[in-house]
């Protein structure tokens, strides 16, 4: 049996992204920080609405036989957290056949004040971990034959973004990376492509210490978008006609606006 592993699985693009691979019939397994809410999703993947008894029964029993949703409680903002996945997975005898490094983090805030200790579990999160799970599945794709990788970087990658300057620099590597091992991994059958989202109505605004842009897309807008680029082998991945165009901006239009849009939101209370 082949399996999807997502990252960042409970909330926003991570869970949209799941509910896209389990109704499309792919096991899952599941990686998140907090079991409780990866118990929960996986409740609200398997629940069948407007079904009598016999019926949920029925599906359950179909569904057992052909898919199969594994959780891994992990914090990923942590050293050695992504070996611990890893090995977890091959004691299982797991195959994973798509990989999808959606968990990442950022805040919004005046870099000098950050906490130092935030610092690098943001960096951990959003680099080291998703760079060595995908080195990790890689190389046992690269064994396969076959695999894909989505790793998730952000319109963000394009731009350096004052008082957001640490989340930015490391979507910036993500983006980079993918691009290099799109090309690196092609010949082995491997696909590595790269979701830039701009503003998404998730969890992440609220952690960022922001409140959501206005122009924000629906996280299951993006993940729509994800999926259908990713199985069409597409190597960047930009979700909406308005960030498509955002991106393209020359950096010394864009960078001002940023400092000043970053630093009003700052200043802004998240109810």
């Amino acid at each position: 049996m082949d399996y999807v592993l997502i990252t960042g699985a409970t909330s926003g693009i991570g869970y949209a992204l799941a509910e896209i691979f389990y109704q499309k019939g792919h096991s899952l397994i599941l990686v998140g920080r907090s079991l409780e809410k990866l118990r929960q999703t996986k409740v609200q993947l398997t629940k069948r609405e407007g079904m009598d008894i016999n019926e949920i029964d029925l599906k359950r029993k179909e569904r057992e036989t052909s898919q199969e949703i594994i959780l891994i409680c992990q914090d990923l903002s942590q050293q050695e957290a992504a070996q611990k996945v890893y090995t977890q997975v091959k004691s299982q005898g797991l195959k994973v056949q798509i990989l999808i490094n959606n968990a990442g983090a950022g805040y919004v805030g005046a870099f000098v004040e950050e906490d130092e200790r935030m610092i690098l579990e943001h960096m951990v999160l959003n680099m080291t971990s998703l760079t060595l799970l995908t080195r990790y599945f890689a190389e046992e794709m690269k064994k396969l034959g076959e695999g894909k990788i989505l790793n998730v970087a952000s319109t963000g990658a394009y731009h350096p973004g004052s008082y957001t300057a640490v989340y930015y620099a490391t979507k910036a590597y993500v983006l980079s990376l993918s691009e290099a091992l799109y090309a690196e991994l092609k010949p082995v059958g491997i696909h590595v492509a790269s979701l830039c989202p701009g503003a998404t109505k998730t969890n992440f605004a609220k952690a960022a210490g922001r409140a959501d842009a206005s122009i924000a897309m629906s996280a299951e807008e993006v993940a729509a978008k994800a999926y259908k680029g990713l199985m069409k082998n597409k190597r960047v991945i930009i979700p909406g006609i308005k960030n498509w165009l955002w991106i393209k901006v020359p950096r010394k239009i864009v960078m001002p606006f940023i400092e000043k849009y970053q630093k009003n939101l700052m200043h802004k209370n998240v109810k």
